[in-house]
């Protein structure tokens, strides 16, 4: 995060903070243009804000407006062309399709991302103020550790939320916490955010705390997070195919849509061995598949 508000600040919110909180005490640069035209000078100010960008509050703000801006982009631009054009419009004929879900859906992201954001802001702060182990030079570390921290950081976050998860489904906290999840017995791609904020920001927590103990790239952890995001969305589409070569290693859209079906299956995110390690895990079968229910009705 922190790359993307140094990104942020030099574009926009330098400027912006200059003009909310000016230093008035400070000089302005003034440069003259002379227009050919009408032979007349111009003069444009260049100001500084009061607060500067290492000014905790101010990053705090800044990352507030970034963090919400960003999730409310990925979630409606990737959930919005997910639900296009992969998600199987004909499940929302199944019986246990709720009146008016997919609005429902939206409206409880919408609630959850204030308070995810909240919740998620003091590991940006630390990322920024630099107590994370994000590095900018691939020669610090070498390509062979680049490339091996992708299946590393994926490895470190799957069975660190198949552990969030599974807890999350304990009767003690399950019907405060995680129930509200599971009011999409067949989610859409919008129901991918739509958590109980505790919730949502639980299970992003092994994707921060890897970088506070592993090196990893800053600008792949940035393509990373944007990943995991998608496949949130990707895995709640609702779709049972089966067969395919890597089923039985990739918890895909099909592991998914069990999970939400049965409930005490299939809690990982992207493989299926921390499943099979803690004898959670389904197999997809085309005869699961909840788009036979919505035949029977046709």
């Amino acid at each position: 995060m922190d790359l993307v508000l140094g990104i942020a600040d030099d574009y926009i919110l330098d400027k912006a903070w200059a003009r909310l909180v000016p230093n008035t005490n400070a000089l302005f640069e003034s440069s003259f243009t002379i227009s050919n035209s009408a032979n007349l000078s111009s003069i444009s100010w260049s100001a500084k804000s009061a607060w500067a960008r290492d000014y905790v509050p101010r990053q705090i703000l800044s990352l507030s407006i970034i963090t919400l801006i960003g999730i409310h982009l990925l979630y409606f631009i990737f959930a919005g062309l997910s639900y296009m054009l992969i998600f199987n419009h004909e499940m929302m004929r199944h019986p246990r399709f709720l009146k008016d879900q997919v609005k429902l859906e939206i409206q409880c992201s919408l609630r959850a991302f204030p308070m995810m954001t909240l919740l998620t802001l003091p590991w940006f702060q630390a990322e920024v103020m630099g107590y994370s182990r994000l590095y900018d030079n691939v020669g610090d570390y070498g390509w062979t550790y680049f490339v091996l921290s992708i299946p590393f950081f994926l490895l470190f976050t799957d069975y660190g939320i198949y552990w969030v998860h599974r807890l999350l489904h304990h009767p003690s906290i399950y019907k405060t916490f995680h129930k509200p999840h599971h009011k999409w017995i067949i989610p859409t791609p919008f129901a991918s955010h739509a958590f109980h904020p505790v919730d949502g920001y639980l299970q992003s927590v092994p994707y921060h705390l890897f970088i506070f103990i592993f090196p990893l790239h800053r600008w792949l952890y940035l393509a990373l997070f944007v990943f995991v995001n998608f496949w949130s969305i990707f895995i709640h589409d609702s779709d049972m195919i089966t067969g395919h070569a890597l089923e039985k290693v990739i918890n895909g859209p099909a592991h998914h849509t069990l999970h939400h079906l049965y409930f005490t299956v299939n809690y990982g995110q992207y493989f299926t061995w921390a499943d099979r390690m803690g004898g959670s895990y389904r197999q997809p079968e085309s005869h699961l598949d909840p788009l036979l229910e919505v035949k029977k009705t046709l």
